[in-house]
């Protein structure tokens, strides 16, 4: 795909930050002839978080070589407003960035800055923020992601209790279509996931390591769809809004 769907259906993104990041470009292609629908980047500056990965120049060789793809930029670095423009000019589709790495008096400014350059807003929590904190900007937004894992490294154990969160979002926010959660992501977790309510689906070690990444995403897509429209979510829409690559 290669934008956000206009209803509320499952969509799975792998986090290339354990894939063998010499090889990006085919481990991406891979992934998503697979089934994947969206690439999840996850950007570390190493003060917002204690480590580093890729940036925008990486970023924008990965865009010329996988053109029509949804990027969602998971950024954990210390200064989001100094990014955006790079980022958009990279080729990056979605600007998740931490409400925990700045200021409460800067938020608005960096949400307009975003939308500006025609980028998707996406609001990331850590797993001891209370979930209150996005109340005031949910209608600015686009996605919430919930953190499950504390965000810097890759291949940490799922926190179930952080599905409270995802569950409170969808009943009391049913107008914000997309929640996504990242960390620990695998075919037992992705069960929990669906059954709270969140329909972005970050997956890492999980499908970077199976023997079988398509059946794994589409069991995991089938789940959260299922989860859907058993809380009666789910929203059809016609085929041409379906998730490509």
């Amino acid at each position: 795909m290669d934008s956000l769907p206009k209803g509320i259906k499952g969509i799975i993104g792998p986090s290339i930050l354990n894939a063998d990041l010499s090889k990006l470009t085919d481990e991406s292609r891979r992934l998503l002839d697979a089934g994947a629908d969206y690439l999840h980047l996850d950007v570390m500056d190493g003060h917002f978080v204690p480590n580093l990965t890729i940036g925008h120049p990486v970023i924008k060789c990965l865009r010329k070589n996988i053109p029509k793809v949804y990027f969602d930029a998971h950024m954990m670095v210390a200064k989001p407003e100094q990014w955006i423009e790079e980022m958009a000019g990279a080729g990056v589709n979605q600007y998740t960035f931490h409400i925990e790495s700045t200021t409460k008096e800067s938020m608005p400014e960096i949400i307009r800055k975003i939308k500006e350059v025609d980028m998707k807003v996406g609001l990331g929590i850590k797993p001891k923020t209370d979930i209150s904190v996005v109340e005031e900007y949910i209608n600015d937004i686009d996605v919430v992601l919930i953190m499950t894992v504390e965000p810097g490294f890759g291949g940490q154990k799922f926190m179930g209790d952080m599905m409270e969160k995802v569950r409170w979002l969808r009943k009391t926010y049913p107008q914000l279509l997309h929640i996504e959660v990242d960390g620990g992501v695998n075919m037992k977790t992705s069960d929990d996931c669906a059954q709270a309510g969140a329909n972005m689906i970050v997956s890492g070690s999980a499908l970077i390591d199976s023997k079988q990444p398509d059946k794994d995403i589409e069991q995991m897509r089938n789940l959260i769809d299922e989860n859907l429209r058993s809380k009666k979510l789910h929203l059809q829409i016609t085929n041409n809004e379906h998730c490509s690559h």
